[in-house]
């Protein structure tokens, strides 16, 4: 079944929301490239609901200012919002979207048996940045220390980064499902290790 298209005004408060404040890695962009992800998996093991996963990839994010606690649920009630507004009567799970989105608050900190299969892969796709080409992963890693640049101390910063790429690379399973472990574990931890050491 093809996804639902997005309404031209739906598309355009997304994407606005994505610009404010402009973002160094978390814009638009950023969304686009976990939507490769998402089709990756369609292609591949396939989603169980797969427009309300859309929905979150989308939507994740949309609110976010660096340092703030409540991007997530911010975030998630935005969705909650668009999908009454533009999608009335469709049957969209919408307590599932905004329950997808909120689990990315927790990233780093849950196992793979605390989540679904959906929502392993989803979490996956949001983290498989953690794996990509080193130059790109280390754009990725610049993009988040000029976002928090002006919200926290430089020192701070680097010291908390450092101790959350260490955790990462400390855990059994950096990805939560089968399927990304699989194909990209090896490569995010040598990406994490050559980070964590450029932080000393």
């Amino acid at each position: 079944m093809p996804p639902l298209p997005l309404p031209a005004e739906q598309l355009a408060a997304l994407q606005a929301a994505y610009a404010t404040p402009p973002r160094a890695y978390h814009n638009f962009s950023h969304v686009e490239e976990v939507l490769r992800h998402y089709r990756d998996v369609a292609d591949g093991p396939g989603w169980e609901q797969a427009e309300e996963v859309r929905l979150a990839v989308l939507y994740h994010d949309a609110i976010y200012e660096a340092g703030r606690k409540d991007n997530e649920a911010r975030s998630a009630q935005l969705a909650v919002e668009h999908i009454d507004r533009w999608w009335p009567g469709q049957d969209i799970d919408a307590a599932r979207v905004a329950e997808l989105i909120n689990l990315t608050a927790r990233h780093g900190s849950l196992q793979p048996q605390d989540v679904d299969r959906d929502a392993a892969l989803f979490l996956d796709c949001d983290m498989a940045i953690l794996a990509a080409e080193p130059t790109v992963f280390s754009a990725y890693d610049r993009g988040i220390a000029a976002e928090y640049r002006g919200h926290v101390p430089a020192w701070l910063f680097k010291l908390n980064r450092r101790r959350f790429l260490k955790a990462l690379l400390g855990k059994e399973r950096i990805f939560l499902s089968d399927w990304f472990h699989q194909r990209l574990d090896a490569q995010a931890r040598i990406n994490l290790r050559r980070a964590v050491t450029e932080k000393r």
